[in-house]
């Protein structure tokens, strides 16, 4: 029983010391008016979980046209994708989010605009494929990060062209889900 006491004394003691962070950094997740919203949320926590954790499973998404710039076997490595630029505008109005390059020989097309509304710290998912799936090399140590390398690992060429169809999907799918939720109504206790 001693022990049991003590134990919640220096929860006590450790939580008074930590309060100010405490109150930063744990999740405040309200409570919903109703059960029925609760079982929406949860439901969609569950289905966006499973959608994020297995995005690898995810099916590519087929909506999109893949054109070759020149015959023969098309080589699948990336150096750096690109968004197609339109003429005459600067910065990120420049940049058309329906076509991107993906290399000299692969040019994707009719890519959905409803799959950059998904975004991850204010940048959209695919913006993030097309920053992070490339070839670059560290100045100071000269230490090359080729993402074809992991392509090479997974046995799969195609890998970073997949990758970034199955991001379409994902952020699709996403979309979907989170504009399917009900409006959000605070509890009243919570308020």
């Amino acid at each position: 029983m001693r022990v049991l006491f003590d134990f919640f004394i220096n929860i006590a003691r450790w939580a008074c010391r930590y309060a100010n962070n405490l109150m930063k950094e744990l999740p405040r997740i309200p409570r919903v008016a109703t059960y029925e919203q609760f079982l929406a949320f949860a439901k969609a926590g569950r289905e966006l979980g499973k959608l994020h954790v297995d995005f690898e499973e995810v099916t590519p998404y087929a909506g999109v046209t893949l054109e070759y710039a020149k015959s023969g076997q098309p080589s699948y490595r990336v150096k750096q994708m690109k968004w197609r630029k339109i003429t005459g505008k600067t910065g990120n109005a420049a940049k058309d989010k329906t076509t991107l390059i993906y290399n000299e020989w692969i040019t994707v097309k009719n890519i959905p605009l409803e799959a950059q509304e998904y975004t991850v710290n204010r940048k959209s998912a695919l913006d993030w494929v097309v920053e992070r799936a490339c070839v670059s090399i560290d100045k100071a140590s000269g230490i090359v990060n080729d993402f074809n390398d992991y392509a090479a690992e997974m046995r799969n060429e195609r890998y970073p062209l997949d990758l970034f169809l199955k991001i379409i999907t994902v952020s699709l799918e996403t979309m979907k889900i989170v504009e399917a939720l009900p409006k959000l109504e605070i509890h009243p206790l919570d308020k």
